[in-house]
């Protein structure tokens, strides 16, 4: 878990596949999302929460990035601050 913010948890996990990806779970929802484009790429989140996460993708975007290679070489996940 790298981040939580509004009830929403974002994670990556340790063996996943490309393209760079984060988990986003909301409520008993979970997305897939490319880090690069925003894409959901597998599930789905209420839209409200799905906006929400794609602000805060924008934001954070090269720290996304530095923790998805983080997580491919299981190396310890930097924390990212959460949207406000």
């Amino acid at each position: 878990v790298v981040s939580r913010f509004f009830g929403i948890l974002i994670a990556f996990y340790w063996n996943d596949h490309q393209p760079p990806h984060f988990h986003a779970k909301y409520s008993g929802d979970e997305a897939l999302i490319a880090i690069e484009s925003g894409e959901v790429l597998r599930g789905a989140l209420p839209v409200r929460a799905l906006s929400l996460v794609d602000e805060w993708r924008k934001l954070h975007i090269d720290e996304l990035l530095a923790d998805w290679e983080h997580a491919r070489r299981h190396e310890a996940l930097a924390y990212i601050d959460p949207l406000e």
